[in-house]
């Protein structure tokens, strides 16, 4: 049986490739882009260095920088009639995953128009929206080489997941040298998001030999370098290779689908604004706790790839290191829990039922080695507490 790749037109990897951002557009045909981003990338003067940047080659671009953390459909309105208003032919997405996500889905609504809800899944989205340029700030979403976006509906308070290839960037320039500043808490979120991706592709009912090659290839670069990257932002040799497996992870959770780890954190952060990474973090030791049973091969072989266990160890040992190691991770790089994040316990309760049926609509459970009920789902976020 076959299994249909899809990735980006283009790819630029390493030290400065932020700077062919020129030379991509005129590959592409493009001359007059948006650049969809946040304010921190304004404030640190990221976009203006790619505003000044394109100018010398007489390209003149706009920027719009109203998104958000964890994106809305509210959010993402004003760049949607900015897109439509201007006479652009592209979109420059700069930021960390949801600038990302938010410039693919501004991609797609300028051009077709419709409520980004028309759009979620199990709607399979084929059509390409204005080409998205992807510049990651951050190693971890790997939403540059992906064919998702996630946005929050906040009038229930659902994220959706969107799918298709018409929200795939058309080029990805993955320039390590852009995460050098970022600070710790954002460095540990997104790297355990970027391994928790490659753990999950690996393990996914969807995966296949290509998404396997590159999950793997993503934990040997993200397990030994996520705790360097953290205590020291400007270790070159951690940041890079973070950058490159936080890319990996992407390709592979995009071609094999993530599982319950994400199911699950999509509601916590769309009921509690909890970072997408930090919730991932949250979870990812008592689900793969939960769901190794299903496939403790499949585990063993991550925690092999992570350096934790070798060939000696019988499958039943690699698997007690990955999980000794995964609490160990989020002791190290203070993941909080729910109740330390600041969390109001009864709420948390009240809303039980409806995380786990959203968790479920959201299809990612179904993905899972072990695949919950919805009363399992429950009892995983009571043992999370």
């Amino acid at each position: 049986m076959s299994t249909q790749i899809v990735l980006p037109r283009v790819m630029q990897v390493g030290a400065g490739a932020s700077q062919e951002i020129p030379n991509v557009l005129a590959s592409l045909g493009c001359k007059r882009p948006l650049i969809v981003t946040d304010k921190v990338m304004v404030e640190l003067g990221y976009a203006a260095r790619i505003q000044q940047h394109l100018q010398q080659h007489r390209v003149f671009p706009d920027v719009f920088d109203a998104t958000v953390p964890e994106p809305t459909v509210g959010s993402i309105q004003a760049g949607v009639e900015q897109a439509r208003a201007g006479d652009y032919d592209c979109i420059i997405a700069l930021g960390g995953g949801s600038p990302i996500d938010s410039a693919k889905a501004i991609a797609v609504l300028a051009k077709h128009g419709g409520q980004m809800r028309d759009y979620k899944f199990p709607r399979i989205v084929l059509e390409s929206g204005l080409p998205v340029i992807a510049v990651p700030t951050t190693a971890g979403t790997g939403s540059e080489v992906t064919r998702f976006t996630i946005i929050t509906d906040e009038a229930c308070d659902e994220k959706m997941l969107c799918v298709g290839i018409g929200f795939m960037p058309v080029a990805a320039l993955v320039d390590y040298e852009l995460t050098l500043s970022l600070p710790p808490r954002i460095t540990a979120d997104t790297g355990i998001d970027a391994l928790t991706h490659a753990i999950e592709a690996y393990v996914s009912k969807k995966a296949n030999p290509y998404s396997d090659a590159q999950a793997l290839a993503a934990m040997r670069l993200i397990a030994p370098n996520l705790r360097r990257a953290y205590h020291d932002g400007a270790d070159e040799e951690a940041r890079k290779s973070m950058m490159l497996g936080s890319t990996l992870a992407g390709v592979a959770f995009s071609n094999a689908s993530v599982a319950l780890v994400h199911g699950m954190s999509r509601p916590i952060g769309a009921f509690f604004h909890v970072p997408h990474g930090l919730s991932n973090a949250m979870l990812l030791p008592a689900v793969t706790a939960w769901s190794i049973p299903a496939a403790p091969e499949r585990y063993a072989d991550c925690a092999r790839a992570m350096g934790l266990a070798n060939e000696r160890d019988d499958t039943e040992t690699a698997n007690r290191k990955l999980i000794a190691e995964l609490e160990a991770l989020n002791d190290e790089l203070q993941v909080p829990s729910p109740e330390g994040f600041g969390i109001e316990r009864q709420r948390f309760f009240e809303l039980l039922p409806v995380m786990a049926e959203q968790a479920l609509a959201s299809g990612s459970p179904g993905n899972n080695p072990r695949v919950p009920e919805v009363d399992e789902i429950i009892e995983l976020y009571r043992q999370l507490w």
